[in-house]
């Protein structure tokens, strides 16, 4: 039995072969420190503190000096404050177009009877830990209400201060017009096109707003009952979804 093992190890070791040196005849020989590569170390070193004294500084001293990203950047999303309140009209499309589901809302009819809006939000929360700032939200709004901001830098010390509630998200307009400009340049790309802007009467969501019900009244028609006038019962309590409350007659 062990015969035929032997037999088959020298027969390995006659193909294996002997390694050919393919060394040029002309090759300099390397003495003892270049062996070592102890020269070739320092200067490398050499030239990284040569770079490091006389080259200008490429990076920033984060966090204490923070990079200003450009108008384009996708950072955390954030409400437009307008006039003191939201913009929002609460139309759910932002919730609806969300791939992660990270933003919910709940809608109520506005308190003043001059507002244009018919509804705003009576809550509006977005969970920061599933946001993926894919800017959709941004995309689909009618009302540019819901911009992508500049700001990136977000910790949190536990799960519940990642749902950022209005009082966290409403930022100023005066704030958000680098983004709102970006918007429009970004939606027109051509030239030649007509300048597209955002158009006061977006907000203007029912039909008692419209500028032809005007010429209807004028003509004899009677005019429409004022609907932000009605009652609204919210049906969330403490930004939580519990479902409408069980009628009495039920």
């Amino acid at each position: 039995m062990r015969r035929p093992l032997i037999r088959l190890s020298r027969q390995t070791s006659a193909m294996a072969g002997i390694p050919k040196n393919t060394k040029p005849d002309n090759e300099r020989e390397l003495n003892l420190a270049e062996r070592l590569y102890l020269p070739e170390i320092f200067k490398g070193l050499a030239y990284s503190f040569k770079k490091l004294i006389k080259e200008p500084q490429y990076t920033t001293e984060y966090p204490d000096e923070l990079w200003d990203p450009p108008d384009s950047y996708r950072g955390r999303p954030v409400l437009v404050e307008e006039d003191g309140k939201p913009r929002c009209v609460s139309c759910n499309l932002c919730a609806k177009a969300c791939p992660p589901m990270a933003i919910s809302m709940q809608s109520k009819e506005t308190d003043d009877p001059a507002s244009p809006q018919e509804r705003e939000p009576a809550w509006f929360e977005i969970n920061m830990l599933r946001c993926i700032y894919c800017g959709f939200c941004e995309e689909v709004c009618p009302e540019e209400a819901i911009v992508m901001s500049k700001e990136y830098d977000l910790t949190f010390q536990d799960r519940n201060e990642a749902l950022f509630g209005l009082d966290r998200l409403l930022v100023p307009v005066e704030r958000l017009k680098d983004r709102l400009q970006y918007l429009e340049d970004y939606k027109n790309p051509q030239e030649e096109a007509a300048p597209w802007q955002h158009a006061e009467d977006n907000n203007l969501h029912s039909l008692k707003d419209r500028h032809h019900l005007e010429q209807l009244v004028a003509g004899g028609m009677e005019a429409l009952e004022n609907t932000h006038l009605r009652e609204e019962t919210p049906i969330a309590k403490a930004n939580t979804w519990t479902g409408r409350a069980p009628e009495e007659n039920d």
